[in-house]
């Protein structure tokens, strides 16, 4: 699947591409330590920000899911 924006398709392929092999060789081992596709991830959303302004599409009032995202008030 193509990005948002066509500049960001290769950066999108390489954060995957990181994404998959760190996740299939290391997170389903056990083996959750590191970031090490976090400078790929930071570069592809600076991207697909900066091409979301471009193509002026409104994103106000839009939730995104983060670390306190998406818990209701009774989850724990």
């Amino acid at each position: 699947m193509n990005s948002v924006g066509e500049a960001c398709t290769e950066l999108k392929r390489e954060y995957d591409q990181c994404f998959n092999r760190w996740f299939a060789e290391k997170f389903l081992k056990g083996d959750s330590a590191g970031d090490p596709c976090g400078q790929l991830f930071k570069r592809y959303q600076l991207c697909v920000q900066k091409a979301i302004k471009e193509k002026d599409i409104p994103i106000e009032g839009l939730e995104f899911m983060g670390p306190s995202k998406g818990k209701t008030e009774n989850s724990p």
